[in-house]
């Protein structure tokens, strides 16, 4: 049965084509002691350190508003959105969207429920079609009773501080 068996050389030497070596083809860094430095004289650090430059970054989808980078509610790609805060755990999609609904029409009603128990979170997200509605829910429902619980209602999506260029 050994007679059969075909005999394999695991030393033998496969050329896989005409490539340089990695040592012989070092990208736009150059090394020094150790350290990679890019063009510029810059150390770099990290992995793909050699290859990354910030002009290789892309950019980013966003949402463009007519209020500008100051503080306040922002838009979410579909509507406004309002976060309900505090609601009693045995509360249903019905309760929250008949008293939401007389400031304007939902697009959307989000009540979700904690897997383990079957009970609501405790919050739900409500979005409208224009901010005037959203807004008028939360001056007119922010310390408003729903099944006994107290709820607080705010813009779930907020504009923050704008970011200063520079690093601490």
């Amino acid at each position: 049965m050994a007679d059969q068996a075909d005999e394999v050389d695991f030393d033998e030497q496969v050329e896989l084509g005409d490539d340089a070596p990695m040592e012989d083809a070092a990208p736009s860094s150059s090394r020094k002691g150790g350290i990679q430095r890019d063009t510029s004289g810059r150390k770099m650090k990290g992995r793909g350190a050699a290859n990354s430059s910030m002009q290789d970054v892309g950019g980013f989808d966003s949402i463009s508003g007519t209020a500008g980078p100051s503080k306040g509610p922002a838009k979410s790609i579909e509507g406004w959105i309002v976060f309900v805060t505090n609601l009693h755990e045995e509360t249903q999609e019905d309760d929250v969207h008949d008293k939401f609904c007389e400031f304007g029409e939902i697009k959307n009603l989000h009540l979700n429920l904690d897997r383990r128990t079957g009970f609501v979170k405790g919050y739900a997200l409500v979005e409208y079609e224009s901010q005037k509605d959203a807004l008028a829910a939360i001056e007119n429902m922010n310390g408003e009773t729903l099944m006994g619980a107290t709820i607080s209602v705010d813009w779930s999506f907020s504009r923050g501080p704008v970011r200063s260029s520079g690093r601490r």
